[in-house]
């Protein structure tokens, strides 16, 4: 048997660095199909048309919902974003997200006491949005939603936008150190 050098014991760790530092590293998804309490995940999936619970679950990255699916967080901490595209409900209640929440082309949402690192996007859903007495360190836009939005109460960091909503949005009290534009310059 061969004895291990010093100069081939240094070339081995450099290939093990080399090639540990260039492969991807993978999260686990969990498929939400129900509830999940207080337990900590990578990601979750909520598969289409299905229904997902996060009761004071972590997240530590983002939460994807599928179409004609239903969110509802409560008292979640979510590191990453909350990402819903053609989902039927969206609810955020309490607790944080490390990112964004953006709910596009879907249905009903309600965003309430959430403190939110990133923006919170509503574009082109078909049913009641409310956005109240959150905390977001980005922006709060509003577009082309056709259903009506209610932003109240809010402390908006960066800009409160809304353009082509159809009621134009309702609301008041927010606090925006940017700029109140279109649609939502009297909120």
């Amino acid at each position: 048997m061969k004895k291990l050098t010093f100069a081939m014991l240094l070339t081995v760790l450099s290939f093990a660095f080399l090639f540990a530092g260039s492969q991807p590293a993978f999260a686990e998804e969990i498929t939400c199909t129900g509830t999940l309490g207080p337990i900590t995940v990578d990601n979750v999936l909520v598969p289409d048309g299905a229904t997902c619970t996060l009761f004071r679950t972590e997240v530590e990255g983002t939460v994807n919902v599928g179409t004609g699916s239903t969110l509802r967080a409560f008292d979640a901490a979510v590191n990453g974003n909350i990402q819903a595209e053609g989902a039927a409900k969206v609810w955020v209640v309490l607790g944080s997200v490390g990112g964004s929440i953006q709910h596009v082309q879907g249905g009903t949402a309600l965003i309430d006491r959430v403190a939110i690192t990133g923006d919170i996007l509503l574009d082109d859903n078909n049913a009641p949005l409310t956005v109240r007495r959150n905390d977001v360190n980005g922006n709060v836009q509003a577009f082309q939603n056709e259903a009506g939005v209610a932003i109240y109460q809010n402390m908006i960091d960066a800009n409160l936008q809304c353009l082509a909503n159809t009621p134009a949005p309702v609301g008041g009290g927010n606090i925006v150190q940017g700029e109140k534009q279109d649609q939502c310059e009297d909120l």
